[in-house]
């Protein structure tokens, strides 16, 4: 379940659908970690900025500030600057891929191709990373 099982993950979803949200959340949690969740960027940073959670699950295309904006504010902070973010999008073209990656995204994984099961078994093996 957790990387230590007497410690609970805390994972921030920031995504915009609610049945996107609701199908990992519902997953996550059941799994045993600790979900939080932001349904735009704004909120998205400010959620990570005071929560500071183990990983974070972002979405590109997002309300108020997008995807790579909220991973730039993310990759400034000091507090943020370390959570491993993976981001979790509709849209897989290289470009966006390699600016996700460049910014600093641990990993770029499109929705259609990722479970909510393969998310919650990748969560330990990226906070190993």
């Amino acid at each position: 379940m957790s990387v230590d099982d007497e410690q609970v993950i805390d994972v921030l979803l920031i995504e915009d659908d609610q049945e996107t949200l609701e199908m990992y959340k519902l997953k996550l949690e059941k799994d045993g970690y600790r979900v939080h969740v932001a349904g735009d960027g704004e909120e998205g940073v400010r959620c990570a900025t005071e929560l500071t959670p183990d990983i974070i699950f972002l979405d590109i295309r997002l309300p108020k500030k997008d995807g790579f904006t909220v991973l730039e504010e993310l990759r400034g902070q000091e507090s943020t600057s370390d959570i491993p973010v993976i981001i979790l999008s509709n849209y897989g073209e290289k470009e966006l891929v390699d600016r996700g990656l460049k910014l600093g995204a641990m990993e770029f994984l499109v929705k259609a191709q990722t479970s909510p099961i393969v998310l919650s078994e990748g969560i330990d093996e990226w906070l190993k990373e």
